[in-house]
C-alpha cells in the first residue's frame, strides 16, 4: 500500500500554489507516496480588518498568527500531517507541539511596486500596503505619498488597485512570482531602501511532535535554513511581529553569513538600520547580536 500524507494549506490561490510546490519537491524524490491536498480557510481570512488593528486585539500570535489556527488544529487532530505555510507568517513563538520541521524554497525575498495596467510612474492617489514595516520604510522614500493599509489575498488586492483610488501597491515579489504575475511587478525594491520580513519568500513545513517525516530530506537546504535562523532571530529579539516594525535579509557567502536589518519605534520617533557578518554555524547568534545593537542605539 502507499503511504499517503494529507498536506493542509489556506484555500487562497498562493497558499495552493506554495503547498504544490511544496509536494511536487517531495513527490520527485518519493514517488511511493501518495499525497493530499486539504485545503481550509483561516481565521485572518474570514477577518479583513488591518493588520495592527488585529495586533492590538490581543489575539496569540498577533495577526501572523491568525494564519494558521484552524491549520494548527487539524494537525493536532491528526486530519493533517503536514501544514504549508509561509515563513513570515509564523509566529517567532509557536507551539512545541507543533515544530517546524523543514524550510524550503525561497523565492526573491524583496518587496515590488505594482501599478495599475497602462502605466508607467505612480499617480497622486495613496499607496497601498498592509504593514507597518513596508508603511515605514516606504515614507522614507516618499514622505509625501500618503499610504493605507489594504488586506486581502494577492489577487483581492491586485483588484482593488485596478478598480479603485490606489497608485500602487507594495507586494512581497515572493507572491506575484508564484503566481505567474510577474508582468504586474513595475521594479523590485532593494533590500536599501526597503528590508522585507523575516523569512519572507520560504517555505515552512508544520508537522505534530513525534509524528514521522523522513520523506522530508528532499526538502532540505542548510542556505535557506541558516538565511531564517538569523533573520527570525533578529526578529523574536525585538519582539518583531507583536511590538516593533522590524525587517531583516541574510545571504550566505561560502561559510561566512552577512545580515541586515531594521527596527522602527514610531511613538519614540526611531527608525533603524544595521548589518553584520561573521560565521554562519552561529546565525542566530549574529541575529541577536545585530538586534541588540540596534536595540541599544
Amino acid at each position: 500500500m502507499k503511504r499517503i500524507i494529507r498536506v493542509g494549506s489556506r484555500e487562497s490561490a498562493l497558499a495552493v500554489v506554495q503547498a504544490r510546490l511544496v509536494i511536487d519537491a517531495i513527490t520527485r524524490v518519493h514517488p511511493g507516496i501518495e499525497i493530499e491536498l486539504v485545503t481550509m480557510k483561516t481565521f485572518g481570512d474570514l477577518h479583513q480588518a488591518p493588520f495592527q488593528r488585529l495586533i492590538e486585539s490581543g489575539e496569540p500570535g498577533g495577526a501572523k498568527g491568525l494564519f494558521m489556527k484552524e491549520l494548527e488544529q487539524a494537525l493536532r487532530e491528526e486530519r493533517i500531517d503536514l501544514a504549508v505555510h509561509s515563513l513570515k507568517d509564523v509566529p517567532m513563538e509557536h507551539e512545541e507541539d507543533l515544530p517546524i520541521v523543514a524550510l524550503w524554497g525561497r523565492s526573491d525575498p524583496r518587496d515590488a511596486l505594482v501599478l495599475p495596467p497602462g502605466t508607467s510612474e505612480p499617480g497622486e492617489g495613496p499607496a497601498g500596503c498592509s504593514s507597518a514595516r513596508r508603511r515605514i520604510q516606504l515614507l522614507e522614500l516618499m514622505p509625501e505619498r500618503r499610504v493605507e493599509p489594504i488586506r486581502g489575498n494577492i489577487v483581492t488586492r491586485l483588484k482593488k488597485l485596478d478598480e479603485g483610488p490606489f497608485a500602487f501597491l507594495v507586494l512581497a515579489a515572493a507572491g506575484l512570482l508564484r503566481l505567474g504575475l510577474e508582468n504586474r511587478i513595475s521594479r523590485f525594491f532593494t533590500p536599501e531602501e526597503m528590508l522585507p520580513a523575516a523569512g519572507q519568500g520560504v517555505l515552512a513545513c508544520q508537522g505534530r511532535r513525534g509524528a514521522e517525516y523522513d520523506f522530508l530530506g528532499a526538502l532540505d537546504d542548510p542556505d535557506v535554513t541558516d538565511c531564517a535562523a538569523a533573520e527570525r532571530a533578529f526578529a523574536k529579539q525585538l519582539g518583531g511581529g507583536c511590538t516593533l516594525p522590524v525587517g531583516a535579509l541574510a545571504e550566505v557567502h561560502g561559510t561566512e553569513l552577512r545580515l541586515a536589518g531594521f527596527c522602527a519605534d514610531e511613538k519614540r520617533g526611531i527608525c533603524r538600520r544595521g548589518r553584520i557578518a561573521g560565521d554562519r554555524k552561529n546565525a542566530v547568534g549574529l541575529g541577536e547580536t545585530l538586534a541588540r545593537q540596534l536595540g541599544e542605539e
